[in-house]
């Protein structure tokens, strides 16, 4: 059996935090349930299985970039 893969994108919430006009830390709020998916890469047949298994409603936490 071959492993099936589908990278997929949607819209979520963001916090941005701006530090003298630079960008200093970026915070995705990643409870966002998913809609209107968009395939970017691999199987799409695939697409509804893994947006089930992505939005199980296990909590998520929010993912932070930045210092």
């Amino acid at each position: 059996m071959h492993p099936r893969r589908v990278v997929f994108a949607y819209r979520v919430p963001v916090h941005v935090e701006v530090e003298d006009g630079l960008v200093s830390r970026v915070t995705v709020i990643d409870e966002t349930p998913i809609s209107d998916p968009t395939v970017v890469e691999g199987d799409a047949g695939y697409l509804a299985e893994a947006i089930a298994a992505a939005d199980d409603g296990q909590a998520w936490p929010s993912w932070a970039f930045g210092y």
